[in-house]
Protein backbone atom coordinates (compact mmCIF):
# COMPACT_ATOMS: atom_id res chain seq x y z
CA UNK A 1 0.00 0.00 0.00
CA UNK A 2 1.21 3.45 -0.87
CA UNK A 3 -0.05 5.33 2.19
CA UNK A 4 0.66 9.07 2.23
CA UNK A 5 1.10 8.91 6.02
CA UNK A 6 2.48 6.19 8.30
CA UNK A 7 -0.31 3.72 9.00
CA UNK A 8 -1.36 3.65 12.68
CA UNK A 9 -0.53 0.62 14.76
CA UNK A 10 -3.27 -1.94 15.21
CA UNK A 11 -4.79 -1.74 18.69
CA UNK A 12 -4.43 -5.14 20.36
CA UNK A 13 -5.11 -6.89 23.64
CA UNK A 14 -2.95 -9.67 25.13
CA UNK A 15 -4.37 -13.18 25.14
CA UNK A 16 -3.96 -15.40 28.18
CA UNK A 17 -1.41 -18.01 27.19
CA UNK A 18 0.19 -15.89 24.49
CA UNK A 19 -0.59 -13.89 21.38
CA UNK A 20 -2.48 -10.69 20.67
CA UNK A 21 -6.12 -10.08 19.80
CA UNK A 22 -6.43 -7.27 17.19
CA UNK A 23 -9.23 -4.82 17.99
CA UNK A 24 -11.65 -3.82 15.23
CA UNK A 25 -14.43 -1.89 17.03
CA UNK A 26 -15.56 -1.40 20.63
CA UNK A 27 -19.30 -1.58 21.32
CA UNK A 28 -20.71 -0.79 24.75
CA UNK A 29 -24.12 -1.59 26.21
CA UNK A 30 -25.75 1.09 28.36
CA UNK A 31 -27.61 0.47 31.63
CA UNK A 32 -27.59 -3.33 31.45
CA UNK A 33 -27.87 -4.10 35.18
CA UNK A 34 -31.15 -3.19 36.91
CA UNK A 35 -29.59 -1.56 39.99
CA UNK A 36 -27.24 0.52 37.86
CA UNK A 37 -30.16 1.60 35.65
CA UNK A 38 -31.97 2.67 38.81
CA UNK A 39 -29.00 4.64 40.14
CA UNK A 40 -28.89 6.44 36.78
CA UNK A 41 -32.60 7.27 37.09
CA UNK A 42 -34.19 4.52 34.97
CA UNK A 43 -36.22 1.39 35.70
CA UNK A 44 -37.49 -1.66 33.88
CA UNK A 45 -36.16 -3.71 30.95
CA UNK A 46 -35.90 -0.98 28.38
CA UNK A 47 -34.68 -1.93 24.89
CA UNK A 48 -30.88 -2.14 24.83
CA UNK A 49 -28.93 0.80 23.51
CA UNK A 50 -25.32 1.09 22.45
CA UNK A 51 -22.47 3.51 22.17
CA UNK A 52 -18.94 3.08 20.84
CA UNK A 53 -15.35 3.81 21.74
CA UNK A 54 -12.45 4.05 19.28
CA UNK A 55 -10.31 0.92 19.04
CA UNK A 56 -7.25 2.80 20.26
CA UNK A 57 -9.04 3.72 23.51
CA UNK A 58 -7.94 0.32 24.81
CA UNK A 59 -5.26 0.22 27.48
CA UNK A 60 -4.06 -3.41 27.46
CA UNK A 61 -2.91 -4.76 30.80
CA UNK A 62 -0.99 -8.03 30.96
CA UNK A 63 -1.84 -10.68 33.54
CA UNK A 64 -0.29 -9.86 36.91
CA UNK A 65 0.66 -6.33 35.88
CA UNK A 66 -0.69 -2.96 37.00
CA UNK A 67 -1.77 -0.79 34.10
CA UNK A 68 -1.98 2.99 34.24
CA UNK A 69 -4.22 5.67 32.77
CA UNK A 70 -3.80 9.41 32.86
CA UNK A 71 -6.53 11.44 34.51
CA UNK A 72 -8.25 12.87 31.41
CA UNK A 73 -8.66 16.52 30.53
CA UNK A 74 -11.87 18.59 30.82
CA UNK A 75 -13.35 16.59 33.70
CA UNK A 76 -13.57 16.75 37.48
CA UNK A 77 -15.68 13.59 37.81
CA UNK A 78 -14.03 10.50 36.31
CA UNK A 79 -16.05 7.34 37.03
CA UNK A 80 -15.17 3.65 36.97
CA UNK A 81 -17.50 1.08 35.39
CA UNK A 82 -16.41 -2.56 35.64
CA UNK A 83 -17.61 -4.82 32.81
CA UNK A 84 -17.37 -8.27 31.28
CA UNK A 85 -15.87 -7.81 27.82
CA UNK A 86 -16.81 -10.21 25.04
CA UNK A 87 -14.34 -10.70 22.17
CA UNK A 88 -15.87 -11.65 18.83
CA UNK A 89 -14.07 -14.25 16.73
CA UNK A 90 -16.66 -14.94 14.02
CA UNK A 91 -18.58 -12.02 12.57
CA UNK A 92 -21.98 -11.85 11.01
CA UNK A 93 -25.30 -10.06 10.57
CA UNK A 94 -28.63 -10.89 12.21
CA UNK A 95 -27.12 -13.46 14.54
CA UNK A 96 -29.75 -15.22 16.61
CA UNK A 97 -29.25 -15.38 20.38
CA UNK A 98 -29.40 -19.17 20.21
CA UNK A 99 -26.40 -19.15 17.84
CA UNK A 100 -24.46 -16.28 19.42
CA UNK A 101 -22.09 -18.28 21.61
CA UNK A 102 -20.26 -19.76 18.62
CA UNK A 103 -19.28 -16.22 17.55
CA UNK A 104 -17.47 -15.56 20.85
CA UNK A 105 -13.69 -15.90 20.78
CA UNK A 106 -13.14 -15.16 24.46
CA UNK A 107 -13.75 -12.97 27.49
CA UNK A 108 -11.88 -10.34 29.48
CA UNK A 109 -12.33 -7.88 32.32
CA UNK A 110 -12.64 -4.26 31.22
CA UNK A 111 -13.26 -0.77 32.55
CA UNK A 112 -15.56 1.69 30.79
CA UNK A 113 -14.07 4.91 32.16
CA UNK A 114 -16.51 7.80 31.98
CA UNK A 115 -16.20 11.59 32.22
CA UNK A 116 -19.51 11.71 34.07
CA UNK A 117 -19.80 15.49 34.26
CA UNK A 118 -19.33 15.85 30.52
CA UNK A 119 -21.72 12.99 29.80
CA UNK A 120 -24.33 14.55 32.07
CA UNK A 121 -24.05 17.95 30.42
CA UNK A 122 -24.48 16.44 26.96
CA UNK A 123 -27.55 14.54 28.16
CA UNK A 124 -29.09 17.78 29.44
CA UNK A 125 -28.53 19.41 26.06
CA UNK A 126 -29.82 16.42 24.09
CA UNK A 127 -26.46 16.05 22.36
CA UNK A 128 -24.30 12.97 21.71
CA UNK A 129 -22.15 12.09 24.72
CA UNK A 130 -19.10 10.67 22.96
CA UNK A 131 -16.99 13.22 24.85
CA UNK A 132 -18.00 11.51 28.08
CA UNK A 133 -17.27 7.96 26.93
CA UNK A 134 -15.00 7.77 23.87
CA UNK A 135 -11.88 9.57 25.05
CA UNK A 136 -8.24 8.43 25.09
CA UNK A 137 -7.43 5.55 27.48
CA UNK A 138 -11.12 5.09 28.33
CA UNK A 139 -11.10 1.30 27.91
CA UNK A 140 -8.51 -0.49 30.08
CA UNK A 141 -8.74 -4.24 29.54
CA UNK A 142 -7.08 -7.33 30.91
CA UNK A 143 -6.00 -10.46 29.02
CA UNK A 144 -8.59 -12.18 26.86
CA UNK A 145 -9.19 -15.78 27.88
CA UNK A 146 -10.25 -18.02 24.99
CA UNK A 147 -13.80 -19.40 25.06
CA UNK A 148 -12.33 -22.88 24.79
CA UNK A 149 -10.90 -22.44 28.29
CA UNK A 150 -13.84 -20.71 29.97
CA UNK A 151 -16.93 -22.07 28.29
CA UNK A 152 -19.93 -19.75 28.17
CA UNK A 153 -19.93 -17.25 31.06
CA UNK A 154 -23.56 -17.03 32.18
CA UNK A 155 -23.08 -16.35 35.90
CA UNK A 156 -20.35 -15.37 38.32
CA UNK A 157 -19.29 -12.49 40.53
CA UNK A 158 -18.23 -9.19 38.98
CA UNK A 159 -16.59 -6.68 41.35
CA UNK A 160 -14.57 -3.47 41.40
CA UNK A 161 -12.55 -2.16 44.33
CA UNK A 162 -10.72 1.13 44.70
CA UNK A 163 -7.72 1.17 47.02
CA UNK A 164 -8.96 -2.11 48.51
CA UNK A 165 -12.52 -0.92 49.18
CA UNK A 166 -15.29 -2.67 47.22
CA UNK A 167 -17.35 -0.18 45.20
CA UNK A 168 -19.19 -2.33 42.66
CA UNK A 169 -20.51 -5.84 43.16
CA UNK A 170 -22.87 -7.93 41.08
CA UNK A 171 -23.32 -11.18 39.19
CA UNK A 172 -23.31 -11.83 35.45
CA UNK A 173 -26.68 -13.56 35.79
CA UNK A 174 -28.13 -10.13 36.69
CA UNK A 175 -27.56 -8.75 33.19
CA UNK A 176 -30.85 -7.34 31.89
CA UNK A 177 -29.90 -8.37 28.36
CA UNK A 178 -27.69 -11.46 28.27
CA UNK A 179 -24.52 -11.54 26.22
CA UNK A 180 -26.25 -13.68 23.59
CA UNK A 181 -29.25 -11.33 23.40
CA UNK A 182 -26.86 -8.39 23.11
CA UNK A 183 -25.06 -10.03 20.20
CA UNK A 184 -28.41 -10.57 18.51
CA UNK A 185 -29.37 -6.91 18.92
CA UNK A 186 -25.97 -5.56 17.89
CA UNK A 187 -25.73 -7.72 14.78
CA UNK A 188 -29.12 -6.46 13.62
CA UNK A 189 -27.71 -2.92 13.55
CA UNK A 190 -24.09 -3.55 12.51
CA UNK A 191 -22.25 -6.39 10.83
CA UNK A 192 -20.09 -7.75 13.60
CA UNK A 193 -16.49 -8.46 12.61
CA UNK A 194 -13.70 -10.60 14.04
CA UNK A 195 -11.83 -8.38 16.47
CA UNK A 196 -14.89 -6.57 17.81
CA UNK A 197 -15.11 -6.09 21.58
CA UNK A 198 -18.42 -5.78 23.43
CA UNK A 199 -18.49 -4.15 26.87
CA UNK A 200 -21.59 -5.81 28.31
CA UNK A 201 -22.66 -3.36 31.02
CA UNK A 202 -21.80 -2.43 34.60
CA UNK A 203 -23.41 -3.21 37.96
CA UNK A 204 -24.42 -0.54 40.49
CA UNK A 205 -21.88 1.44 42.50
CA UNK A 206 -20.18 3.57 39.84
CA UNK A 207 -18.22 6.37 41.49
CA UNK A 208 -15.40 8.83 40.99
CA UNK A 209 -11.68 8.13 41.12
CA UNK A 210 -8.80 10.57 41.45
CA UNK A 211 -5.08 10.56 40.75
CA UNK A 212 -3.30 7.98 42.86
CA UNK A 213 -6.26 5.61 43.09
CA UNK A 214 -5.78 1.96 42.18
CA UNK A 215 -8.74 0.05 40.74
CA UNK A 216 -9.00 -3.74 40.83
CA UNK A 217 -11.68 -5.34 38.69
CA UNK A 218 -12.60 -8.99 38.62
CA UNK A 219 -14.99 -11.38 36.92
CA UNK A 220 -15.16 -14.95 38.18
CA UNK A 221 -12.91 -17.18 36.10
CA UNK A 222 -10.90 -14.38 34.46
CA UNK A 223 -7.60 -12.68 35.32
CA UNK A 224 -7.77 -9.68 37.65
CA UNK A 225 -7.52 -6.25 36.04
CA UNK A 226 -5.49 -3.74 38.06
CA UNK A 227 -5.24 -0.12 36.88
CA UNK A 228 -3.77 2.97 38.56
CA UNK A 229 -4.86 6.55 37.84
CA UNK A 230 -1.95 8.93 37.45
Amino acid sequence: MNYVLPAPEVAAVPVAGGGLFPVHRIYCVGRNYAEHAQEMGFTGREPPFFFMKPADAVVPVADGQTGAIDYPSLTANLHHEIELVVAIGIGGRNIKAADAARHIWGYAVGLDMTRRDLQGEMKKQGRPWCIGKAFDQSAPIGPIVPYAKTGELLAGAITLSVNGSVKQKGDLKELIWSVNETIEQLSAAWELKPGDLIFSGTPAGVAAVVRGDVMEGSVAGLPLLRVAVR
